[in-house]
């Protein structure tokens, strides 16, 4: 059996994890503090419309006490926590070992492959929305729980992805191994990047940018500037990204808010850099009008120089 190491038991790697290990495969989670000692003493307990369940017991550490070589790892932490991983992601990983990162920025893969030679670093992404609503408890909004990764050379693949591909859907989990996993990376990314954008440019939830009016004209605009630069960049969709991802918005909980919104409501360290303002790098270096992430990049601008 292959052994899992999910780094980040929030919302997304509590959620991931905890299904890999309710479907029998062995997953150890890194964690730490309140949430760490409660998955210990009383197990990861996941609300999920229709399927809600109880882990116990949980296999948890912290990175201090984690002494395996999984055969996949997988990273669920915010990007800017990333350059803090990198020892121990060097003494945990050899060179049999799949490293999927599965953050919210695009082209995460490529950046860990350069700090970590040797190990195989696909990129990918997923579609979830939770969030950790206390500790030991995963709270998840909607029905998606979808995983995609893959190599961005050919060259690169192994066998053993397709049998990763095989334990996420044994276990109930969607998406699997991609063909084109920067088209599809950045495919996430502009449902992702989008409404993060619009949700703080509005102060708005899930539910305003649901209903058709200036919220939901906005989405649209912001998805449709993300396809213009993908194209900049010969990277050409299979469907409107538009509508996918309104169909994805509409499945969630109206009072959900992204992570984004969520850490810079309470004053925390986010990923602005990464889903916003690094459109509007892109777009200028590519020469690419994106008139909407420019308001919302100028209004946040004004907010955190205050």
């Amino acid at each position: 059996m292959r052994k899992y190491l999910v780094i980040g038991a929030g919302g997304t790697g509590g959620a991931l994890g905890a299904y890999l290990a309710r479907g029998g495969m062995d997953v150890t989670f890194i964690a730490r503090g309140a949430h760490l000692n409660a998955m210990k003493n009383d197990g990861l307990r996941v609300i999920r419309t229709g399927d809600e369940f109880t882990l116990k017991p949980v296999k948890a550490c912290t990175m201090e006490a984690y002494s395996e070589h999984p055969d996949v790892i997988f990273v669920c932490v915010k990007g800017y926590s990333l350059e803090s991983l990198y020892p121990f992601l060097r003494r945990a990983a050899d060179e049999k070992t799949v490293v999927i990162p599965i953050l919210n920025i695009y082209g995460t893969g490529a950046v860990m492959q350069r700090e970590l030679p040797g190990v195989l670093v696909t990129d990918g992404c997923i579609y979830v929305a939770s969030q950790l609503y206390s500790p030991g408890v995963i709270l998840m909004s909607g029905d998606i729980l979808r995983v995609v990764f893959g190599v961005r050379s050919p060259k690169e693949y192994r066998p053993v992805l397709k049998k990763i591909e095989e334990d996420l859907a044994a276990c109930g989990i969607g998406g699997g191994l991609s063909e084109n996993i920067q088209r599809d990376a950045l495919m996430k990314y502009s449902y992702v990047s989008a409404q993060g954008a619009c949700g703080l440019y509005f102060n708005v939830s899930a539910g305003e940018i649901q209903k058709e009016g200036p919220c939901r004209d906005f989405y649209r605009e912001l998805v449709h500037e993300i396809d213009l630069l993908a194209q900049a960049q010969e990277i050409h969709f299979t469907e409107d990204i538009v509508k996918r991802n309104l169909k994805i918005l509409d499945s969630l909980s109206p009072d959900m808010t992204t992570s984004l919104q969520k850490d810079i409501a309470a004053g925390k360290s986010s990923e602005i850099d990464g889903l916003i303002f690094e459109v509007v790098r892109n777009a200028r270096r590519l020469k690419v009008d994106v008139p909407a992430y420019e308001k919302v990049a100028s209004k946040l601008s004004e907010s955190l120089d205050r």
